[in-house]
């Protein structure tokens, strides 16, 4: 099927997928990796199209240590956050333009071109970042990039990867990724309403009208998903290997709702903040309590994947998704708290947000000897 002129790639020589019959006389999908991914250029050529999760979980941890008065830890993971992002950028504009037919393969991919999202993501938490450090004019000019980045995203994807695709049914193939749209939205309206604090008068309306809209998007996306998402486990088995981490992204989701509408809730008057406040500060909890009660189901499932079915527990770039919601927990619990009095959730967020940092550490550290072997030289390759 071709959308827009664009015809989805017939093949990907990454991966390739196959059906086999589990026993009870139905057909199963596998996706089956047919080469290891080592060396630069292959590294490229295979990079998930989510990776900017290390960014919204460098900038979110950072975030979290600028509320926990630790200011020099602070600005140490802003730069990695900045370092990433430049990296991320440059690589993925790379493999756009040199394997262009590896990037439409995921454009197609319903269980992979959500991940696409994690730009827009990654840009505000930047931004958002940035702005707590008085670089207002860099901010804005991210927050007109990642709307325009999400507005194209938001349009295209659901038509290329649900829509477009001959794969019947989509629900297959639904998965915590889908949540990345969430966050994307959220992130939209973290950085307007930060922004609208120290901008010109003239750009309070539009701001606020930003803010409440992509908030409200946000949360009529955030029930989408779970649907859809929903309906993947009840109706289709689930094995370990497919109970991956950015299933946690529903988690994350929740939180930077939370942290969106109590920024929302602090903005100066205008019409449409006026019009939504109570409503916004009352769903901001609803989604809080919700969120908090997300988090043993979660653990509970990654014990289940990798002690009781003993799924090697390595590195692997989804392990971000899991990052980002712990930090966005920890700072969005610390919002709430402070704009609708709540002590005890304010107290929470603190602790989870220490919890983030040292989950980073170890995420990274990880990384680095992954990256290390991936791209060193041949002879330390796994082979």
């Amino acid at each position: 099927m071709s959308i827009g002129g664009i015809c989805p790639p017939q093949s990907s020589p990454r991966w390739y997928t196959s059906t086999f019959d589990d026993g009870e006389g139905r057909d199963r999908v596998s996706d089956t990796t047919t080469e290891p991914t080592t060396g630069t250029r292959e590294a490229v050529r295979t990079l998930n199209p989510g990776y900017f999760a290390l960014v919204m979980a460098t900038g979110m941890v950072s975030t979290a240590m600028h509320h926990q008065n630790s200011p020099r830890l602070s600005v140490l993971l802003l730069w990695v956050t900045v370092a990433s992002y430049l990296v991320l950028l440059t690589v993925s504009a790379v493999r756009v333009i040199v394997f262009r037919h590896e990037f439409l393969a995921d454009l197609y991919d319903s269980g992979r071109a959500f991940g696409l999202f994690t730009f827009v993501s990654a840009t505000n938490v930047l931004g958002s970042r940035l702005l707590m450090d008085g670089h207002s004019r860099i901010a804005a000019g991210l927050l007109m990039a990642s709307t325009l980045a999400w507005l194209v995203l938001g349009y295209l994807i659901p038509w290329t990867a649900v829509l477009g695709t001959d794969e019947r049914p989509v629900v297959r193939r639904a998965n915590g990724t889908w949540f990345v749209w969430v966050v994307a939205s959220q992130s939209i309206a973290v950085l307007a309403a930060a922004l609208e604090v120290d901008a010109p008068h003239s750009w309070h309306q539009g701001l606020a009208l930003l803010a409440v809209t992509s908030w409200s998007v946000g949360v009529f996306l955030y029930a989408s998903a779970g649907i859809f998402v929903a309906l993947r486990l009840l109706l289709y088995p689930l094995t370990p290997e497919e109970l991956v981490p950015q299933y946690w992204v529903a988690t994350g989701a929740t939180a930077i709702t939370v942290l969106a509408g109590a920024r929302i809730v602090e903005m100066a008057e205008a019409p449409m903040v006026n019009a939504t406040r109570g409503l916004i500060a009352g769903t901001s909890v609803v989604f809080w309590s919700f969120g908090t009660w997300l988090i043993p189901p979660m653990i509970a499932a990654g014990v289940w994947r990798h002690v009781v079915h003993r799924v090697s527990l390595r590195y692997e770039a989804p392990f971000w998704s899991v990052i980002f919601p712990l930090g966005m927990y920890g700072v969005g619990s610390h919002y709430l708290g402070q704009a609708d009095h709540l002590p005890i959730v304010y107290y929470i967020g603190s602790v989870q947000s220490w919890i983030a940092l040292g989950a980073w550490a170890i995420t990274f550290v990880l990384m680095l000897h992954h990256l290390a072997v991936t791209l060193g030289p041949p002879g330390r390759r796994p082979r």
